[in-house]
């Protein structure tokens, strides 16, 4: 089963990544973590958006073979304010591989993602699936792409119904070229941007959206 976190507090960064959380994850069934902190490495990226009072700090995946309380209790030790919620996972372009407590080499972008009005789930779960994720493959330079739809809430918020993580060069942060994977092309840049816009319009990904830069660390807690 995977959880996923969206944490708010101060420090977060040296929090998630200590061996004493590790430990008590791992004693509470806990077999991985993945941490995406948004810290001094992703400062300069351009793009960043809200819907909340305060934007989120970070995004933590665990995966366990227990029931989700352990997990939820601990990290809830170490935020000021927590979401948290189950998600089957889709894993489109496999992101690479990277030793346990190494930064990835990327800017790692979390969008959170909910339903329009407009749009059934069953309508919007497949443009997302079926016509979305090769737009968003073939138009951006990413180089892992892992979708994450949201099963149930394990705690009381917002309403958030997926949770997307797309892997950049570190140059997107600045670069509109390296973001979108266009070669310095004007042309190409402005046909990729208008292809990729048309198609989260159409799923509703275009408005009540969070999009968080990070940091991503992963973690074998076995």
């Amino acid at each position: 089963m995977k959880l996923m976190y969206a944490l708010w507090g101060s420090e977060l960064g040296e929090a998630l990544r200590s061996p004493q959380l590790h430990a008590r994850l791992g004693a509470g069934g806990a077999t991985e973590l993945q941490v995406n902190i948004s810290d001094a490495d992703v400062a300069a990226a351009q793009l960043r958006l809200t819907t909340y009072d305060e934007p989120i700090d970070a995004i933590v995946s665990v995966w366990t073979d227990a029931d989700n309380g352990p997990a939820t209790e601990a990290l809830s030790s170490v935020a000021t304010r927590l979401n948290g919620w189950i998600v089957d996972e889709r894993v489109p372009l496999t992101p690479p591989l990277t030793p346990s407590d190494v930064r990835c080499d990327a800017m790692a972008n979390i969008a959170l993602l909910r339903i329009p009005a407009n749009l059934t789930r069953e309508d919007w779960r497949r443009h997302w699936h079926d016509t979305h994720t090769a737009v968003a493959i073939e138009t951006q330079a990413t180089f892992g792409y892992v979708q994450n739809t949201v099963v149930a809430a394990l705690t009381p918020g917002a309403r958030v119904d997926a949770l997307v993580e797309e892997l950049f060069p570190m140059a997107a942060m600045t670069d509109p070229h390296a973001f979108w994977g266009s070669g310095g092309d004007d042309a190409e840049l402005q046909r990729r941007m208008a292809r990729m816009m048309d198609s989260v319009t159409a799923f509703g990904a275009d408005r009540d959206v969070d999009i968080i830069p990070t940091s991503r660390f992963r973690y074998d807690l076995t």
